[in-house]
């Protein structure tokens, strides 16, 4: 059997799977089912044999061109666009040429839709059903003349291009409705981008700054006036749908006088049933990947985070087509938390349906932008958040305790069985050591917990919260359920308080639920303090939590952005009051309590805004007028105005706009956030980018303004003191400066200590200028830097060397590629006077080679012709992401989409390979 006889064998049973008769010419019936699928359809003269021709409702509507497994189908919609005109007028069509086109190997399928305003060909899993193409087909028998999205006919491409002005602010009294700046760009943005047919976006909005509002939002515009049938809204945990129903069913249109949950059917999915009427559907990622397997979800795995369950399968089980959830039956896709949503296992339940993707997520990382395609329709960070008074700022607070890794023999220890809890004792015959990563996890030290506990329950009045009566509401983080258990019998004996003061809330919950639990942390005066282990740290919406405690040590960046972003949450007086009665308090920060150094490992890229938290701000405002424009000056002086602005009287916010020229304290550190913004100023001249934090700073040198800024603060002032016991080695407020010292430091002691056992450092040391470098020695580096007790991360590194030396480092605000790896190696090995990014070094490389090569041609030859050059940067853009390149390398993206290996060897011929070696060699220098 030939490739392409086997290619149609398979495509034959994804036609019939998705409900279409497939028959040969000889056999045709044309009314045998709704879907009629005809192999080797002989069209007019000259036009050949259309692989397949279908047939809707004895009409014809579409072709399919098949090609044998592996080849690439870009291109083929040519001929497969031929075949669409090539029908005999003898015979029924909706349209010529018919509208719809797809190319497939059976392994990959494409499919452009004629009726699309500029058809582009997309990738599909499968194909449609019949059904789904008599909808599509109904189009055309639409009326025409209108010129909005709600009555303009057609696709929902079409429509895209005629939507309705965004309606920002509506209602009245308590149902009144305002969408923040941040908001209506989002919005905004992403219908932009849907309008230009871009199948993927990424919204970044920091934590608490209303992503859900904005999210639904947009979904009901789309199924108002987009047309959308169907929208699926993802989440990782079933508290989190049942959070989002909610929100959906309390929004309130703009446009009419319904709630969303009347105006259209909302469906949280608890089992497998898809209602086919629900206009969104709302379900754990977890439940649909089980839909898609034909298989039942437990209850238990619905409430369970999927945080870090993807890094479990290597190798996930694919999921096939399923004829019960066709891929058509969405239009889009919604997936919260979208970072942690796009690697192998649960991707592809992305990648199943045939719809338009949209990410939200506070904490992206450089997989979440590669996966969006790079389109990043919204970027609200948390300092912008801070300024624009929709979340407050942090600060950290750091126990530092003595905890032992041995202990001598002859002493008693504990054993404990983790399923029956129960205990056994045990005499050590033999000294017992253990690594710090172990400790509470497979080694539980009680005295380390108390004495954390201790010095919480000492300091938080002293050092916190001094205003206060009664300890705010406290979030800890613990390692696992046996952890939060004694973290929780520790809290209440050495608080002295009963059962009620603080209570686990983890997935091993008894008694009452978890979900009433989270209730009653949020709304009413107990408990006290929650300890949790992942069930709270993403997404759950408590905003009187003014203090978070970690315990536990978290390794990926994202997640402790999540976790963090539990106490970033503006709460309204009134709410605060509530759980805090008699104390007439604001919140207009709060507190991580910092007690395993995990702010240290500097996974987070936002950072206290209050850098300079020991410089009083009248020094820190004289310092501005004066002319000082440093970013840490700045940034935190827009901090301490974001937190004025939350006390400031309606007489202070009055005197300050007349004081400083019309501008409002939000105003002001708005501004400086702004000028600050790296990704706004990296691509200007220095002295421009200078200009634009003057003119910030501008305001504060009218003294009278500065004088009311500081009679405001003595208002709302609180004392800070360092505080040491004797059980600690220190406890206080974290410097930034600290933290880069001590990464830097760990860094190039780890590179001292292993330069002779890992490959890399062994090949760096010894070729320190033409290192023969493999990618997968570089990944070797990497993965010995992110693993315990090291936990480094090449991002955070960078900005530590760019905090000690930022003279000297170079592409602070890119993304990081692992190969910068190199970079960071040879500038701490102090073989370079720069920390430059390792694509800019191959850039620098590669205008030297080229050089060279121009050299040795007489002018006015060209060493190369503009193809030639073109398909030498794009082996230049390899080498920067993987080190070197090869020969299998050009089946793969993106050479393989402009002709891959053939088209290489036709422009270089017999060349290409000393071409290749020579790249290779100078390049990656």
């Amino acid at each position: 059997m030939t490739p392409e006889a086997k290619a149609r064998l398979t495509i034959d049973k994804l036609l019939v799977s998705a409900g279409w008769h497939v028959c040969n010419v000889a056999d045709a019936n044309i009314h045998a089912a709704m879907g009629v699928a005809i192999r080797e359809f002989p069209l007019n003269s000259g036009f050949g044999f259309a692989d397949y021709l279908l047939y809707v409702n004895g009409k014809a509507c579409g072709v399919i061109e098949a090609k044998k497994e592996g080849a690439t189908l870009t291109g083929v919609e040519v001929q497969s666009g031929r075949y669409a005109q090539g029908l005999p007028t003898s015979l029924p069509a909706w349209r010529r040429p018919l509208p719809f086109l797809w190319e497939s190997t059976g392994v990959e399928t494409h499919f452009t839709n004629c009726l699309d305003p500029e058809p582009r060909a997309r990738s599909v899993f499968a194909f449609f059903r019949p059904e789904m193409l008599v909808q599509s087909l109904a189009y055309l028998q639409a009326p025409a003349g209108s010129n909005t999205a709600q009555e303009t006919p057609g696709t929902f491409l079409a429509r895209m291009q005629h939507m309705p002005q965004l309606v920002t602010e509506w209602g009245s009294g308590g149902a009144h409705y305002q969408l923040w700046p941040a908001q209506i760009s989002a919005i905004s943005n992403l219908e932009k981008s849907l309008a230009a047919n871009k199948p993927k976006a990424l919204i970044q909005m920091a934590t608490g700054s209303g992503k859900t509002f904005t999210s639904i939002g947009f979904i009901y515009r789309l199924i108002k006036f987009g047309g959308v049938r169907r929208v699926l809204f993802l989440v990782d945990r079933g508290n989190l749908a049942r959070q989002t129903k909610k929100e959906f069913d309390a929004y309130s249109s703009p446009y009419n006088a319904y709630k969303f949950g009347e105006e259209y059917i909302v469906q949280h999915l608890q089992n497998n049933q898809l209602d086919t009427s629900a206009r969104v559907v709302i379900c754990t990622i977890q439940r649909m990947f089980s839909m898609l397997k034909g298989r039942e979800l437990p209850d238990e795995a619905d409430e369970e985070s999927t945080e870090r369950v993807e890094g479990l399968f290597k190798d996930p089980e694919p999921i096939g087509y399923n004829p019960a959830i066709p891929i058509e039956s969405f239009d889009i896709v919604v997936t919260d938390e979208a970072h942690r949503s796009i690697y192998n296992l649960w991707r592809q339940v992305l990648e199943y349906f045939d719809a338009y993707l949209i990410g939200l997520t506070a904490t992206p990382n450089k997989q979440t932008f590669g996966f969006f395609n790079q389109n990043l329709v919204m970027e609200y960070g948390h300092a912008q958040a801070v300024a624009d008074g929709v979340n407050v700022n942090y600060d950290v607070y750091r126990i530092k305790t003595e905890v032992g890794a041995k202990v001598d023999k002859g002493y008693w220890l504990e054993t404990q069985d983790k399923a029956t809890r129960r205990k056994t004792a045990w005499q050590l015959d033999e000294d017992f050591e253990y690594d710090p990563a172990e400790l509470d996890r497979a080694v539980q030290t009680p005295d380390q917990i108390r004495t954390v506990v201790r010095t919480l329950r000492d300091n938080w009045k002293a050092d916190l919260f001094p205003q206060r009566q009664e300890l705010p509401k406290t979030l800890v983080f613990a390692k696992d359920d046996n952890h939060a258990e004694k973290i929780v019998e520790i809290l209440r004996e050495e608080f002295g308080r009963g059962n009620e003061f603080a209570q686990k809330i983890t997935y091993r919950t008894t008694g009452t639920s978890p979900e009433q639990l989270i209730k009653d942390f949020r709304t009413a005066y107990y408990p006290r303090v929650a300890v949790t282990v992942d069930m709270i740290a993403t997404g759950t919406d408590i905003k009187p939590v003014e203090i978070v405690v970690f315990m536990r040590s978290v390794k990926s960046r994202s997640f402790f952005e999540q976790m963090k972003g539990r106490g970033v949450r503006i709460c309204n007086p009134t709410d605060l009051a509530a759980v805090n009665p008699g104390e007439g308090v604001k919140k207009d920060h709060f507190v991580i309590v910092d007690a395993v150094g995990v702010c240290e490992r500097d996974k987070t890229d936002s950072r206290p805004m209050d850098q300079k938290k020991s410089v009083p701000l009248d020094k820190l405002l004289q310092a501005v007028s004066l002319g000082n424009v440093e970013d840490e000056v700045l940034s935190s002086i827009a901090a301490r105005l974001a937190r004025l602005d939350r006390d400031a009287s309606d007489a202070d916010q009055a005197k300050v706009l007349e004081l400083s020229g019309g501008k409002t304290l939000r105003d002001l550190a708005r501004g400086i956030v702004e000028a600050l913004n790296i990704d706004t100023t990296q691509d200007m001249p220095p002295h421009e980018a200078e200009q634009r934090l003057r003119d910030a700073a501008k305001p504060f040198s009218t003294p009278a303004l500065r004088e009311q800024l500081l009679k405001m603060k003595q208002k709302a002032d609180m004392v800070i003191d360092t505080v040491t016991q004797d059980s600690l080695i220190s406890a206080g407020f974290a410097e930034g400066s600290d933290r880069a010292k001590d990464l830097v430091q760990s860094f190039e002691a780890f590179i001292a200590q292993h330069k002779d056992e890992i490959t890399a450092l062994q090949i760096l040391y010894s070729r320190p200028t033409r290192a023969p470098l493999k990618f997968e020695d570089i990944k070797a580096l990497a993965d010995a830097l992110h693993a315990p007790p090291h936990l480094i991360d090449e991002g955070a590194l960078w900005q530590a060397y760019a905090a000690l030396q930022k003279d000297k480092v170079k592409g602070m605000s890119q993304r990081r590629l692992l190969t910068d790896l190199v970079s960071l190696v040879r500038f701490a090995m102090q073989q370079t006077n720069e920390l430059v990014p390792y694509p800019e070094r191959v850039q620098a490389n590669f205008k030297a080679w080229l050089a060279q090569q121009q050299s040795v041609h007489a002018e006015p030859v060209e060493a190369f012709t503009p193809e030639q050059i073109h398909w030498l940067e794009m082996i230049r853009d390899h080498i920067a992401a993987n080190l070197g390149i090869e020969i299998d390398d050009f089946e793969y993206a993106p050479f393989n989409t402009e002709g891959g290996l053939g088209k290489v060897h036709q422009l270089f011929g017999a060349e290409l390979p000393k071409v290749i070696e020579e790249l290779n060699r100078e390049l990656a220098a």
